[in-house]
């Protein structure tokens, strides 16, 4: 981030604070709990969200090296995520051309072949058919018309971006708008390792895993014994990009800033920027590292979801010297801590919440003004799937 928006931001921020004021959306928006619980609108999103939208499925460090990959099947399709031995990201569907077995069943690893356990074809890592036994018996096919299906792949600003549809396409410019992308480059995203992973299978959907993401109006109630002691609920600052957003969350080391010349301020120090990236990406970079979470829709189960945790360090953090180690473990404790809030605190919550729109007692939930980015969210996914926005109540 440039640093004279993260003076502006900064400013903003401790303005607020003094005056004891907040984002102001300007009034209430009223949505139905059915957002929650419609099978028949949790298959619109998961056709237009998910199966036929550009996905992004990961960074940079996850796949740290020529040979590297991992595989994801959260949004219908099943992908083997490659690095090439040039370097180069490369996205095919994780499917035997022979009779359609998974090839990969691991979920991460490094390899120069992939070999499907049914015939021992074997496949190169960019996806080239390279044997297949008993070619004598099998029949004449040509190799080159039969390897792994090929999907778009995009590497940009450290981020991973596949189409699921192999004639999709991927316009990340479209997709993240300028600005945002190069506020996202700034981050130097592309520079950060893996340090430790989690998923979680929680019965709520989708949208309000989404939502705990967009307010720090519950942190003085729900977090008051663990993310309030580091963080001022009810103030926040706020800008949206296209369908993305910036949510900055306010620790309480911003007062530190005061006593800085502004050529100092940093906003990772006085803030938590979390950045959302539509559909499903929750990205929150720190000074050491970053937070990263993708949240997918259970196919077919509207009050059912997984969320997926990555946490990266900064290489600088993981060098071998004995004071990078400790602070690395140190970093890494803090995110073990911080994803089981998620789990324990905020999930937990969203949890209770699909269980009372399931009943169908509630009709609808209220947005309230201090939560601009829940605002942004819903409407935002009622306008991709050509529906009214939710109307603005002022009075």
């Amino acid at each position: 981030m440039q640093h004279e928006v993260q003076v502006r931001l900064i400013e903003e921020m401790l303005g607020r604070l003094d005056a004891g004021t907040n984002i102001d959306e300007g009034g209430i928006r009223r949505n139905p709990t059915s957002a929650y619980t419609d099978p028949d609108l949790a298959a619109q999103e998961w056709d237009a969200f998910f199966r036929h939208h550009t996905q992004i499925i990961g960074m940079s460090g996850d796949l740290p090296e020529p040979g590297s990959f991992f595989t994801i099947s959260d949004f219908g399709v099943p992908v083997i995520a490659s690095r090439e031995q040039d370097g180069t990201f490369v996205a095919m569907v994780n499917a035997c051309r022979h009779r359609g077995a998974l090839v990969v069943e691991e979920d991460r690893g490094t390899t120069r072949r992939f070999t499907c356990r049914f015939h021992n074809w074997t496949y190169d890592n960019s996806g080239d058919l390279v044997g297949l036994p008993k070619r004598d018996h099998f029949g004449d096919i040509d190799t080159s018309c039969h390897g792994l299906i090929r999907l778009p792949a995009v590497e940009k600003h450290g981020l991973l971006f596949v189409h699921p549809d192999p004639d999709g396409v991927i316009d990340v410019e479209n997709l993240l708008t300028v600005e945002f992308a190069a506020e996202l480059a700034s981050w130097k995203l592309d520079e950060l390792v893996v340090a430790d992973r989690d998923n979680y299978d929680v019965a709520c959907n989708w949208k309000l895993a989404n939502d705990t993401f967009g307010e720090t109006y519950h942190f003085p109630a729900l977090h008051q014994n663990t993310i309030n002691l580091g963080f001022h609920g009810n103030v926040s600052c706020y800008e949206t990009f296209g369908r993305n957003h910036r949510f900055l969350l306010c620790r309480r080391s911003i007062d530190e800033m005061r006593k800085l010349p502004k050529e100092q301020w940093n906003i990772a120090v006085a803030t938590l920027p979390a950045y959302y990236l539509f559909p499903n990406v929750q990205l929150l970079p720190t000074v050491d590292g970053c937070f990263f979470i993708r949240i997918y829709p259970q196919e077919g189960n509207p009050g059912r979801h997984t969320s997926r945790i990555t946490f990266f360090l900064r290489k600088g953090v993981t060098q071998s010297s004995e004071g990078a180690q400790a602070r690395a473990e140190q970093e890494k404790t803090l995110a073990q801590m911080f994803a089981a809030i998620i789990r324990d605190e905020d999930y937990v919550m969203g949890a209770s919440q699909q269980t009372t729109a399931n009943s169908g007692a509630l009709k609808e939930v209220i947005y309230g003004r201090n939560e601009r980015p829940l605002h942004h969210y819903h409407n935002t996914f009622r306008t991709a799937l050509g529906m009214e926005p939710l109307p603005l109540v002022t009075n």
